[in-house]
């Protein structure tokens, strides 16, 4: 059980009793509150009430519980039976392996899904010697049986997207009845792809590091309320004007941007009857589906530290890729979730511009081992990627806004052979410790990341399929990680083939 994990941490359940009187002062001080003079007044969430003060001395208590492994994190054998949409989430940059953990679960699920983003996203998935790159539709298409629904939260290119699914046929990965896409989803253009790529030019060194895929321009259109949706195909003459309509607006606004407005009419009018018998209300058919007892799995893309309201704005992604848009972008209630599973890297990469505290140099020691060993180049652009240590700060972040019910810890295996492996546990900045991520960039620059130094192990781990298979420093480095953020571990890459992975069971999620 969960409960057990850091149990080695502590010496004695007086060390619990210790550490909670500690908390209930230590909240009283935090607040400069008087004990004997504590008031109840109207506002019951103001920290200087009495029901203010219970209620955060009720949730130190909860964080103490998790530390010490007192907390009934588990659910008993009743929880696989519950009812719900199952997500999986990148918790730092992107590029952290969600894509193998989906196809793992995928195959136990009736629906993968798709909600937010497009072609920007990045999956590869290797199958029998065979290696599939998922952009827009989700990796879950792979399991024969599954349904993959693209959700009114995607921006589809559809040139790519049947590219995507010409691709998977030649592979002999029958989809036809298996694909649908939202009537609601927006369109995304050649010509948003090219604007995009003027964009990120006209920057200069200040550039954004988009994959000039067209994304940002498309939910550009969307919000400005002239954008195209896949739907709209169904009544040509309304598309055409819109059509029409949006390229000029394009054509007046980015000096130099030329469009073949009468071959792209010609090129959607050619395709639509194939997009049209993929598409569908996936809102309603969702739902449907939910109610029937179908088991539903949402692929997210991208990750949260890269969304548009919670990432290192503005060198984000444009859509939200945390939980939110599970709801938004596929229509569906908060109470039909489930688990919400958060998929994070032994180490940290960033493909991209923008703040990354715990970076280090590739081109020589720890940097470049990890760039090399975890081949890290991004699936969408090829780029390398940047690398740096594990950013538990980040990660206990990425954790408060998603509520991870698990997290499926990736490519440890990388760390393997080195003989010291950093931990960053805490931001500083001016010489006073940080409480989350602050949003502002000029500040998050210049933290000072604490790091702890854990020792490290030259065993070779591929073949470990249990837990306890592993070096019992590796096994230490995953307690300290669970310790500091609080949420179990369940999934455990150790190796890139599909089956390289530890599952320790439901018993590692909590609620």
């Amino acid at each position: 059980m969960f409960r057990n994990i850091f149990r080695s941490h502590v010496a004695s359940m007086a060390a619990g009793a210790s550490a909670a009187a500690f908390v209930g002062s230590s909240y009283f001080s935090r607040h400069n509150i008087d004990n004997d003079n504590a008031r109840c007044e109207k506002k019951a969430d103001d920290a200087s009430t009495v029901v203010g003060l219970l209620q955060g001395l009720t949730e130190s208590m909860k964080r103490v519980e998790v530390t010490l492994g007192t907390a009934n994190l588990s659910s008993d054998s009743s929880k696989s039976q519950r009812h719900g949409i199952d997500v999986v989430l990148g918790a730092q940059w992107g590029d952290e392996g969600k894509g193998k953990l989906v196809d793992m679960l995928s195959q136990e699920y009736d629906v993968c899904a798709r909600v937010a983003g497009g072609s920007n996203a990045g999956h590869t998935i290797v199958v029998d010697g065979v290696k599939y790159k998922f952009h827009l539709l989700p990796s879950g298409i792979l399991n024969p049986t599954a349904v993959g629904l693209i959700g009114n939260g995607v921006v589809v290119h559809l040139p790519s997207f049947l590219k995507e699914l010409d691709g998977l046929a030649e592979n002999g990965i029958q989809h036809k009845g298996r694909v649908f896409i939202s009537d609601r989803a927006h369109l995304v253009f050649d010509f948003h792809q090219d604007v995009d790529g003027t964009l990120e030019y006209r920057l200069g060194r200040h550039k954004i590091g988009t994959t000039k895929k067209g994304i940002g321009p498309a939910y550009a259109s969307k919000i400005s309320r002239n954008g195209l949706r896949v739907g709209d195909l169904r009544e040509w003459d309304y598309f055409e004007q819109r059509f029409r309509a949006l390229a000029e607006h394009h054509i007046r606004s980015y000096q130099g941007l030329e469009i073949d407005i009468e071959g792209q009419l010609e090129y959607y009018k050619s395709i639509a009857p194939r997009v049209l018998s993929m598409t569908c209300d996936t809102i309603e058919l969702t739902n449907k589906k939910y109610k029937e007892g179908k088991k539903i799995l949402v692929e997210g893309a991208n990750a949260t530290m890269l969304d548009i309201d919670f990432g290192t704005y503005p060198f984000v992604t444009s859509s939200n890729p945390s939980v939110g848009s599970v709801l938004t972008g596929l229509g569906v209630s908060p109470k039909k979730l489930r688990g919400i599973y958060g998929t994070v890297k032994s180490y940290c990469t960033r493909v991209g511009e923008g703040p990354f505290p715990t970076e280090l140099d590739t081109d020589e020691g720890v940097g470049h081992h990890l760039a090399n060993v975890g081949a890290e180049f991004g699936t969408t652009t090829g780029r390398p990627r940047r690398c740096g240590w594990l950013d538990l700060p980040q990660l206990k972040y990425s954790a408060t806004i998603n509520g991870f019910t698990s997290l499926n810890l990736t490519k440890i295996d990388v760390l393997t052979g080195l003989d010291t492996i950093s931990l960053g546990v805490a931001y500083k900045h001016k010489g006073q410790y940080l409480a989350t991520m602050p949003a502002s960039l000029a500040e998050l620059k210049d933290v000072e990341v604490e790091y702890e130094i854990m020792p490290g192990w030259k065993e070779d781990i591929s073949q470990c399929r249990e837990f306890d298979d592993l070096p019992e420093n590796c096994k230490n480095y995953i307690h300290r990680i669970e310790e500091i953020v609080g949420v179990p571990i369940r999934w455990i890459g150790v190796g890139p083939n599909r089956l390289d992975v530890i599952d320790r069971g439901e018993e590692f999620e909590t609620e």
